[in-house]
């Protein structure tokens, strides 16, 4: 799907929220990444093979965050 001079990072790879935006829909809360991946605002992501993956990041100080 991607066709710039250095590629962005495939569906399927980890790293995959770090590609290129396509299309931006912030009053929806997601968008389009340049891999075919749809990421939402609360960093899950639906793959071009229709599968669902949550959020994977791991926050590196959770001590700060409120609840």
């Amino acid at each position: 799907m991607c066709h710039h001079q250095i590629p962005c990072p495939e569906a399927g790879s980890e790293a995959r929220d770090l590609a290129a935006v396509v299309s931006s829909h912030p009053e929806q809360g997601w968008s389009l990444l340049c891999n075919g991946v749809v990421l939402f605002d609360d960093d899950g992501a639906l793959l071009p093979d229709g599968q669902a993956v949550g959020d994977q990041h791991t926050w590196l100080a959770p001590e700060l965050v409120q609840a």
